[in-house]
Parts: structure tokens; C-alpha cells; sequence
């Protein structure tokens, strides 16, 4: 163990034995849900800005949410219930004696309430980007939702929704219905619905109109326009995560009634397993037991919170540290930056700094012009101290007694934390800092910064930022630039567009293009930064052929920066710029471009990039996101590509992929991801994703980011269709971008330990097909799925293992046993490449050692994957394939016995006919193969 490694131990303990000594005060004040005594606490729900000031909307969150608190305290079986929520309004609500915040702000809310949901009408939904069982970001409702009566006869009541919407946010449990596959044929030879569990009972009707019963049902399925209409009475007590709005269910799926056939997200992701299943086996039951008795938990809580003077703290370090690879010089550009161009007006800014004590360089200022910004980065440190020695605590101290000043206490204001060194003294101050209700950003810079400053972001809800000692890199400004103001409204933050840094060699250039689109071009700010003393020539070029040269930017020598803000709104299109160097050896010269939204009638792309953890243990692999979105349409078909930078060494790029494979569970959701694993060495990393959409039409996504609670079109009561009214029409919207578009965002920071020195031993192995999809053809079945790699979702796997069985539960526990397909001809293409593979049928079922039971209907398909060394994947998602048709599988009914009523959909339909269903396949014969007949497309 190096001297380092050996130091950075015995400080680690240090700090582990401060905060297990106060750990349960630590907890108690930490941002964000806490389970205690089987009750949440902490859960946020924030309402956007731009939404209308409503004491009623407030009122109906709190009914809500209280329904949703008995509901789910008798779905668990007694096991959890919420205790305490918080209801964050905006800024801009009239004043009623609200509590000021003290975490609480938009961007950590686990509940979101907002207009901005034209994609999906109305429909509530929870982001879930991640894998079963696994978190999801937040939930999501529209005020109309929240405020509408009409909407509760198709979605339920809102508590129902709102459990539904929270198994998937903090339970990872996935929809048990498909809009895209609602029938499906099961293993007798039935046309079932897709649905959890199967006792809960309906019938067959064609939406559209008269239709011959015959054109119901054809050679393969349904045809569009068939529907099932559930009843409106049911025995049926399961499931909550496919019907909550069905008054008897009151529980989840568990392992006797879930349904296993049914081709849904739940039995794709999370490998068959019943919705009960995963929830039991979650932290939040792991950690607590059953309540005894029969009474009920005590309704929630609930504290309405207001936002009060933004505060924002820069807490700097200047010890002797700072002097080593330009670090001052970077924070003084990185600070400039930020308040120049990201902090919002009106905001009150204090500067402080420390070394081995700390100090307030400008007591509260509030930003109401340019000049109060250049006044405020007059103040920024212009040299370092001669101590070594840091105190992080004094310079917490300092800040928080000029915070103070304003309202007596400093809740709800943000520190952005800057240093270079380890202080094994922070364990003395962390009590304080909690309690203070600031939330806390970390900076961290070179190799030797103090590791536990993430923890404390992390407790106070805050970002973390690791800066490398690299001249080339541009961090410390893409850190600065993520962190915003946190009151959710897109309109006022500033959005980066460009973030580019270079060494360029004596008398060389950094020439670059990038796209201000029409959706921003306020307040647009071109930033130079460089490192030798004389700025470079700069020569910016807008799309109409318009030039700025070095003599239009404002210089500051000493923080050797060079700005220009373009008047009025930027013109959209195509910049160029080129930047020469004109000193006599080589420096890293950055372009940083910075800009508003244009109008607030139309949002602009955004890109959120983030890590699924803050550390990780070597080989355990990191996941990388970006969730790239204009408002809540996600963006389809965009560039993305994150940037790691370690400690030491050269950056990694990474192309991130929105394909549904790999890390990416959802496809076409705007969420786009991948595995990272080329750690290099221990220690922390840097993220940075940079987003390009070329100039043509794009497609904001109709498809929800992640996962929403069934809108139920109509019920049978008393033998009479009653039908609800239409939802609003969820469709893809065509957005043509003359310019395209490009995005900057820091991703945060990881660290990484374990890294073994030398070669690294080969352990990755390729990760699990989600995406298996399987049509039969006659005697034929084609599959198709996208390829993983050698390591996860990269590189190139060696082969393919394909399995069938007549048995569901055999393939899924027994796959090794089951019968195995031809796959000599079938080698894997690069990950992410569509695979296509066709077998025949008739080696299976006639009169083969390998035959299938004559009785058999189904069969069941699944792929294992494996690389060089031998090294298997998970098995994938199990896929049905039809051997025989249903004929006559559909209970005959009369039109007379049902009689028609109330809304029939969008078009206006004056009724439904239910349909007696039926159909006959006529089978052609083959040519007769000697052999399985493989073949790879």
C-alpha cells in the first residue's frame, strides 16, 4: 500500500467513526426520504413556476397523498405508510405564511407538477431509467390531472394512482399491462388479455364501428380496433400495478397470481418475477417488520414550503495547494463564468475563502446588474496563502455567519465548496452544515482533495464535481455551469451549448463550429480562456457572416479571460470560431458558450447527464445517463457522447445509446445510457456528455419517459358498456430544426477503488438481452434482438446460445437443460447491431429426438450470450412463440345482451358491437428439411 493509500485509510476511518457516532442525527437531518418507524419522511412534491397560483391544487396534493398513505399501508400488509411530505410552491404564489425551504427545491423533488406534458396528455408517470428494482428519478402530474374530476372514472382515484406511480419510483416494479401487445395467446391455446392477474374478468368488443366477426381475429392476432372491456365489479384483488383504478384490487401481484405469460414490462425486465416479489425484497422491507394490531397509521403530515431570497455562497480555497497546476488560475475563470453568466439576478452572493482560517472577501451583494457582477468578480481571489494546512470548517463558519445576516438562519441556501486538500477536521462541522438546511455543492481538484466532501453534497442534496490536474480539461467550468438555481424554471437558466478545450501547439489554431437553435439565443455569452499571459486571436463568426474579433471581447488580464455577450437574441444557425495561439509554446485554449431560452412560449432541449453512484468497487461498472428532452417530449435520434476524465491519464469517450439494450431499458424514451468500466486507475472521475442533433426534422417522442397508470377507456356495469371519456390523443410530434441543435453538461463525478495495477483481469461479461423479440412465419420463427458485447454493452461477444422449452418455468430455472438450437451459422455482430435468426419448427415437432409434446401450444424462446473467455451473460427475456392457432378460443355472446352506452371514443362513434370471435388458419405445407434449416438474415 502506497503512503497515500496508506493516509487516506487511516483518514477514512477517522471520518467513518465521526459519522457512525452521530448517525442517527445525521439521518434525521439529511435531505431526502427517510423510512423510520415503517412511515416516509422527507417526500418532496414541487410545483413548477409556470404553473397557475391554486390553493386547490395544494389541497387535492394533500388528499391525495393521504388516501395513497392508507392504500398503500394495506397493500403492503402493514408494512409502510408516509408520515411527513413536504408540498414545495413557487417563488411567485402570493405569500400565506408558508415555512421557508431548507433542502427542499425543484430539481430534488420526488413528485413533480407541471404543465409541461403535451406529449403524454394527461397521463401521470414515473421516469424510471434504471433496471427492476432499481429507483427511478421522480413521479410526474399535470395540474389537470391534480384538478379534474372526469379524469378519476379512467385512471382511478388519484391515491390508487399515486401508489401505482410510487411502487415505480422507489420500488423499480415495472406496468403489467401493454398498450403495444394487450392480447396475447397462452399456453392452451387461448386468446388471453395482458393483464395481472388473470382472474380479473371482461369481454371482447370492436371499438370501431360494425365489423364482420370474422375480421376480429386473424391469422396472427387482433386487428386494430378490437378491444377488451373490462367489468366494472370485480373479485379479483390483484393487481395494483396493472388495474388500480378496479375497486377490489388492493394488492400486488405476488408469486400465486401473477401471470407469467403475459408479454409486459414487468415480466421483460424483471425476468418473470411478480411485482410482490421485487417490493419484498427492497431495502425498505428488509429494513422494517409488519406494524402489530389492527389499527391504522395516523394520516400524513404535510408542510407547504416557499422558496425565499436566493442565496448562493462560494466558499473558496486559496492554501498554498491552489498554486499547483493552474488551479487558482481555473477556479478564477470557473467563477467568473458563473457569475457573469450563470447565477440569476436578484440572487445574493457571498464570497468567502479559507486556507487555515477562513474569511468573507465580500459580504452579501445582490445581483440587480452587470455591474454588481463585475463587482462580485473583482472580489474573487487573485493569489494563494502560504499554509498548507486547510480548515473547510472555517471557511463553512465564515459563510454561514454572513448568510445569517440576511433572515437569521441560512435554510435554503446553496454553498458551492471549492478545494485541493484533505481536512481531517470536516467530521467537527458536518452537524452544523445539516442543520443548517443548505444544500452543499462539491468541487474537488487534483488527486489529494478531501474524498468525504461527496458524502456531505450527497447528504444536503447536492452535486459532486471532481476536477482533474489536467491543463486540456475544461471541468471546472462544465461544474460550475451545472449548477443552477433550482427552481425548476428552464426559462431563466442559463443552458450551455458548447464546452471545448485544446492544446494547440505555437502559431497553431482551435477552429470550431457549434448551433445556437432557435429555442435559445438570450443572453448569449462566448467565453475564451487560455493560459499564458496575452490572449489568443479570437475571430467568432456568426450565420449571416457578421465577425467579432479579439477587440470586441471584454479582456480580463488577469484571470486571462476574454468575453463576449451578443446583443438582443442571438442569431440562429451556425457559429464558427478559431482561436490562434499566438505565444511561443504550447497552452490549452477553452471555449465556453453559454445562452437563455429565446421565448417563453416554446421550452428548449435540455440535457440532464448523471451517474447511477457516487463510487464503486473494480469490476463493478458505473452507468452513465442523459436524459435529453424539450420540455417532457423526449428527443429522439440525438448524438450523445460523455466524456470521462480520470485522475490520471487520457479522458475516455463514449457513445450513449437510447436503443432499449444494454444499460438502456426503455427505448426511445430520450433517456439515453451505457455501462462505463475502462477504469484506469483508483481514484475519482469526471462526466461530461456532450449533445448534437443535426439540422433535419426531428421526432419528439409520443412514448412515455418510463412508466404511467393505465387510462381504463370504459367498464360493463349491469350488463351495459359505460365508456369514459376519450383521454387527451397521445401522439409523436415532428419538430423541423432548420439548425439542429447542440448541448454541454457536466455528468458529476464517481471514484473508483480496487483497480488493479498492471493488465486488468478479464471479468466483464456481456450483458443481458432485454429486447428478444420472436414472429413466426408459417413454419417458420424469426428472432430478433440487439446484439451486447464482449464486455457489457461493448465490442464484439463470441457466440449465441438459443434455448427452447415447452415449459415457461423450465426454460427460466432449468435453461441449461433445455432444448438447444442450431447456432453454428449464427456469430454475433458488433453491440447494438439488430441480430435476426430464423429456425424452423418442423425440426422440433415432427418426430425428432428434440420433439416438443404434441399437447404443446407454445414454446418458449431464450438466449444466453458468451464471450472469448468463456464468460456467459445473464439469460435474456423469455419469448412465446404460437404453434397452433386459436380456433373458437372466444366465449360466444349475443348483441342483445349487452346494450350500448355513453362516449365511444375520439371519432364519435354511435356504438360498439360486440363481436362472437373466431378464426381458421389454413396451414400450407413446406418442402420437407433434413436438417433444422438456420439461417442468419
Amino acid at each position: 500500500m502506497t503512503h497515500r493509500d496508506n493516509a487516506g485509510a487511516v483518514y477514512s476511518w477517522k471520518v467513518v467513526t465521526i459519522l457512525v457516532a452521530l448517525s442517527a442525527e445525521l439521518r434525521f437531518l439529511e435531505a431526502g426520504i427517510q423510512l423510520r418507524d415503517n412511515g416516509y419522511d422527507g417526500v418532496l412534491v414541487a410545483i413548477n413556476p409556470r404553473v397557475p397560483e391554486s390553493q386547490i391544487l395544494i389541497s387535492n396534493i394533500q388528499e391525495m397523498i393521504t388516501e395513497a398513505s392508507f392504500y398503500l399501508f394495506n397493500a403492503t400488509k402493514r408494512r409502510v405508510f408516509f408520515r411527513s411530505i413536504q408540498i414545495l410552491i413557487p417563488a411567485t404564489w402570493s405569500a400565506s405564511n408558508y415555512s421557508k425551504v431548507v433542502h427542499e427545491s425543484y430539481e430534488k423533488a420526488n413528485v413533480l407538477v407541471t404543465d409541461w406534458n403535451g406529449a403524454h396528455g394527461d397521463d401521470p408517470f414515473a421516469l424510471q431509467h434504471r433496471g427492476c428494482g432499481q429507483e427511478g428519478k421522480y413521479i410526474h402530474f399535470t395540474p389537470a390531472f391534480l384538478l379534474s374530476e372526469k379524469l378519476t372514472a379512467g385512471y382511478g382515484s388519484r391515491g390508487r394512482v399515486f401508489v401505482h406511480e410510487w411502487a415505480h419510483l422507489r420500488w423499480g416494479v415495472f406496468d403489467e399491462y401493454n398498450n403495444d401487445k394487450p392480447f396475447y395467446i397462452n399456453g392452451q391455446n387461448q386468446i388471453k388479455v395482458t393483464r395481472c392477474s388473470s382472474d380479473i374478468t371482461g369481454i371482447f368488443v370492436c371499438e370501431k364501428g360494425p365489423c364482420p366477426q370474422e375480421n376480429c381475429i386473424i391469422s396472427k392476432l387482433f386487428k386494430e380496433g378490437c378491444v377488451f372491456v373490462y367489468n366494472s365489479t370485480q373479485n379479483a384483488t390483484a393487481s395494483i400495478m396493472f388495474m388500480q383504478s378496479v375497486s377490489s384490487v388492493v394488492e400486488f401481484c405476488n408469486t400465486s397470481t401473477h401471470n407469467q405469460e403475459a408479454p409486459n414490462r414487468q415480466n421483460q425486465i424483471c425476468s418473470l418475477a411478480s411485482a410482490w416479489d421485487i417490493i419484498t425484497a427492497s431495502a425498505d422491507f428488509n429494513h422494517s417488520t409488519p406494524l402489530r394490531g389492527t389499527e391504522l397509521p395516523p394520516p400524513p403530515t404535510f408542510s407547504v414550503v416557499q422558496a425565499g431570497d436566493k442565496v448562493v455562497c462560494l466558499v473558496l480555497d486559496v492554501s498554498i495547494k491552489m498554486a499547483e497546476a493552474d488551479r487558482l488560475l481555473r477556479l478564477q475563470q470557473a467563477a467568473e463564468f458563473y457569475l457573469m453568466q450563470i447565477v440569476e439576478i436578484h440572487t445574493f452572493v457571498v464570497i468567502a475563502s479559507f486556507s487555515s482560517k477562513g474569511e468573507i472577501r465580500l459580504p452579501l451583494q445582490q445581483i440587480s446588474s452587470q455591474d454588481d457582477r463585475k463587482r462580485l468578480v473583482s472580489s474573487l481571489p487573485t493569489a494563494v496563502a502560504a499554509e498548507a494546512e486547510i480548515s473547510i470548517c472555517s471557511g463553512l463558519t465564515k459563510a454561514y455567519e454572513e448568510v445569517e445576516k440576511l433572515n437569521g438562519k441560512a435554510s435554503g441556501s446553496v454553498i458551492i465548496l471549492v478545494t485541493s486538500g484533505e481536512d481531517e477536521h470536516i467530521g467537527s462541522c458536518l452537524l452544523s452544515v445539516l442543520s443548517s438546511g443548505s444544500t452543499v455543492h462539491s468541487i474537488t481538484l487534483g488527486s489529494s482533495a478531501a474524498r468525504n466532501l461527496e458524502g456531505l453534497a450527497h447528504r444536503t442534496g447536492g452535486l459532486n464535481f471532481f476536477v482533474p490536474d489536467q491543463s486540456n480539461s475544461n471541468s471546472m467550468i462544465d461544474a460550475f455551469g451545472r449548477i443552477s438555481s433550482g427552481t425548476g424554471d428552464v426559462f431563466q437558466q442559463s443552458i450551455q451549448i458548447e464546452s471545448t478545450s485544446e492544446i494547440v501547439k505555437p502559431h497553431h489554431h482551435l477552429k470550431n463550429s457549434l448551433t445556437v437553435d432557435n429555442s435559445v439565443g438570450n443572453e448569449t455569452v462566448f467565453f475564451v480562456t487560455w493560459q499564458t499571459s496575452g490572449a489568443p486571436e479570437i475571430e467568432l463568426c456568426d450565420p449571416v457572416g457578421r465577425k467579432y474579433h479579439t477587440n470586441h471581447f471584454i479582456i480580463n488580464p488577469v484571470f486571462q479571460t476574454a468575453s463576449l455577450r451578443i446583443p438582443g437574441t442571438a442569431e440562429p444557425g451556425p457559429w464558427t470560431y478559431t482561436l490562434n495561439n499566438t505565444h511561443h509554446s504550447p497552452q490549452a485554449l477553452k471555449m465556453t458558450v453559454a445562452s437563455r431560452a429565446s421565448t417563453s412560449a416554446v421550452p428548449p432541449a435540455i440535457v440532464e447527464a448523471f451517474v447511477d453512484r457516487d463510487d464503486t468497487h473494480f469490476p463493478d461498472p458505473v452507468m452513465i445517463y442523459a436524459i435529453v428532452r424539450k420540455g417532457f417530449y423526449p428527443i429522439l435520434n440525438a448524438t450523445v457522447i460523455a466524456t470521462v476524465e480520470p485522475e490520471t491519464g487520457q479522458p475516455v469517450t463514449l457513445k450513449l445509446l437510447d436503443n432499449g439494450a444494454g444499460a438502456d431499458i426503455i427505448k426511445n424514451d430520450g433517456i439515453y445510457s451505457r455501462y462505463f468500466f475502462s477504469f484506469a486507475v483508483n481514484g475519482s472521475y469526471s462526466v461530461k456528455v456532450h449533445v448534437s442533433h443535426s439540422p433535419s426534422t426531428h421526432i419528439l417522442a409520443h412514448s412515455i419517459p418510463g412508466s404511467h397508470a393505465m387510462y381504463v377507456p370504459g367498464y360493463i356495469a349491469n350488463g351495459n358498456i359505460q365508456m369514459n371519456a376519450p383521454r387527451n390523443p397521445v401522439h409523436s410530434k415532428e419538430e423541423k430544426q432548420k439548425w439542429g441543435f447542440s448541448r454541454t453538461s457536466s455528468g458529476g463525478s464517481f471514484s473508483v477503488r480496487g483497480v488493479p495495477t498492471g493488465p486488468h483481469p478479464h471479468v466483464f461479461p456481456p450483458c443481458k438481452i432485454i429486447d428478444l423479440e420472436a414472429a413466426r412465419v408459417e413454419e417458420e420463427v424469426t428472432l430478433s434482438w440487439t446484439a451486447p458485447g464482449e464486455d457489457f454493452d461493448q465490442g464484439q461477444a463470441t457466440s449465441y446460445e438459443i434455448r427452447l422449452s415447452n415449459s415457461l418455468q423450465n426454460i427460466r430455472d432449468d435453461f441449461n437443460n433445455a432444448v438447444l438450437v442450431n447456432t453454428s451459422k449464427l456469430s454475433p455482430h458488433q453491440a447494438g447491431t439488430r441480430e435476426l435468426f430464423t429456425f424452423s419448427l418442423k425440426f422440433f415437432t415432427n418426430g425428432s429426438e428434440y420433439q416438443l409434446r404434441e399437447e404443446s401450444h407454445r414454446i418458449y424462446v431464450a438466449i444466453r450470450t458468451m464471450d472469448r473467455n468463456s464468460l456467459k451473460s445473464v439469460v435474456s427475456n423469455i419469448v412465446q412463440v404460437s404453434l397452433f392457432i386459436p380456433l373458437n378460443s372466444i366465449p360466444v355472446l349475443t348483441r342483445d345482451h349487452l346494450i350500448l352506452k355513453g362516449a365511444i371514443g375520439s371519432i364519435g362513434m354511435a356504438c360498439l358491437i360486440i363481436v362472437i370471435a373466431h378464426c381458421a388458419l389454413n396451414r400450407r405445407k413446406r418442402a420437407d428439411k433434413e436438417e433444422n434449416g438456420t439461417q442468419l438474415l
